[in-house]
């Protein structure tokens, strides 16, 4: 086996670095944040995901995993910094920073493997040149290549393994030894490629996504329009064996999709559906916002109880998370804001137990679907709110049971309300009356 030193312990580098290791190669783990350095030696595993704390925890009891401020000399580099967005350009500060840290430590025969999402040539035109000012060329001397991470928060372990996988090399040897490393781990298929191929297929699968979100957010709106349930709607249109259209909400979030597709954006080509879908899955929040003020309309002093802060279902991943636009804007239009999320750490953003979310609320937002809220009961939650009002932006409950304890709920992209029966009559003699 080999020895590997990964660069960047968050999301990827650490699930990425635990199976290595746990694959048979000696690794070194390597992270400028002593925080993140620190809760590693001492057990606790800063990223929060499904099973991860057992995996480094075994890693590192084998010996195989170590942690550490600087690299070393190894026979694999693989580089898994964030790199988030200045404009609508990527910053690539991390892995400036990170590819000089390693450059000291390239020695003949040794690979070097950047995972970091970025547009297309900075491998090529951005790494190398680093990584060659240690007087080793890429290609003849050490080998270059780039493999772009396929997770999803919530289920990085099992897709790590299983997903496949592109690897793009400076030259072919280097795709291939970079295969032989992944290989020790992945069970899905490998395909091998150059380098700016690799990068491409990157933004191009996420930017795939941001398009198919904003066309399902825009049929969202129209199913209102028309008084579809746009819900029900995707579930039989993905019916056809040649649709898959995503789920429509409050807005996109994560690292990856709400920012890779404006890497692949050239000033040579005009191009129109990727701005377009950026433009309309950013329009979201204040669209959420707008419904909830129309719904606390009259209220004096309302309070709101946000359920659920991260971006999405079954994770704490708060990275550019919808949830959090929301409410930021209803408190900077005066509005109390109360947020519930099992999974998100208080550390990570100041949240509230559910009965302190709910006390007194006018109205309740779901804008995370997690698992936990559908079986959250409604009749507790009926006698501690002032106004029984939900506002579900991702489907996420049982709107019939929460109509049956007297709640008026509206749900994104459907533009019936759901009633109980007491209080449909109630509304149909007020209608009555008036």
């Amino acid at each position: 086996m080999a020895k590997v030193v990964v660069v960047g312990l968050g999301y990827i580098g650490l699930p990425t670095a635990a199976m290595l290791a746990l694959s048979g190669n000696d690794v070194v783990g390597v992270d400028i944040q002593p925080k993140v350095l620190e809760a590693l030696r001492s057990g606790n595993i800063p990223v929060r995901e499904k099973d991860l704390t057992a995996i480094v925890r075994e890693a590192t009891r084998s010996g195989r995993l170590q942690v550490a401020d600087c690299p070393e000399i190894a026979d694999y580099f693989v580089i898994c910094v964030p790199t988030p967005k200045i404009g609508q350009k990527a910053d690539l500060a991390a892995v400036e920073a990170a590819s000089r840290s390693i450059a000291s430590f390239i020695r003949k025969g040794s690979t070097a493997i950047l995972e970091s999402t970025v547009p297309p040539g900075t491998s090529m035109n951005l790494v190398r040149p680093i990584l060659e000012s240690s007087g080793l060329m890429a290609g003849p001397d050490f080998h270059l290549a780039y493999c772009p991470e396929r997770v999803m928060p919530g289920n990085i372990l099992r897709e790590i393994v299983e997903n496949e996988r592109i690897v793009g090399g400076i030259d072919s040897t280097s795709a291939k030894r970079a295969a032989s490393l992944y290989a020790t781990f992945v069970r899905g298929t490998i395909h091998l490629t150059d380098l700016a191929t690799a990068e491409f297929v990157k933004l191009a699968e996420n930017a795939y996504r941001d398009v198919n979100i904003a066309f399902a957010n825009e049929l969202a709106d129209l199913a209102e329009a028309h008084g579809v349930d746009v819900w029900r709607a995707i579930d039989l249109a993905n019916r056809h064996p040649r649709v898959n259209i995503l789920r429509p909400g409050p807005g996109v979030g994560g690292h990856c999709i709400p920012v890779d597709p404006l890497f692949l954006l050239s000033s040579k080509v005009r191009a129109r559906m990727i701005p377009a879908a950026r433009d309309t899955n950013d329009c979201r929040p204040p669209q959420v916002v707008r419904i909830a003020r129309s719904l606390l309309r009259g209220v004096r002093n309302p309070k709101v109880a946000a359920m659920g802060v991260a971006f999405k279902g079954n994770a704490d991943d708060i990275r550019e998370s919808p949830a959090i636009a929301v409410i930021d804007q209803l408190q900077e239009e005066g509005v109390r804001i109360a947020a519930y999320d099992p999974m998100v750490p208080h550390d990570l953003f100041s949240t509230v137990p559910l009965e302190e979310a709910i006390e007194g609320a006018d109205l309740l937002i779901v804008l995370a679907e997690h698992r936990e809220f559908a079986y959250i009961d409604p009749e507790m939650i009926a006698r501690k709110v002032r106004r029984r009002f939900l506002f579900d932006t991702r489907n996420a409950v049982d709107h019939i049971k929460w109509a049956e304890a007297s709640f008026e709920v509206h749900v994104l992209g459907n533009a019936n309300v759901f009633l109980s029966r007491k209080r449909a009559v109630e509304a149909v003699v007020v209608s009555s009356s008036s």
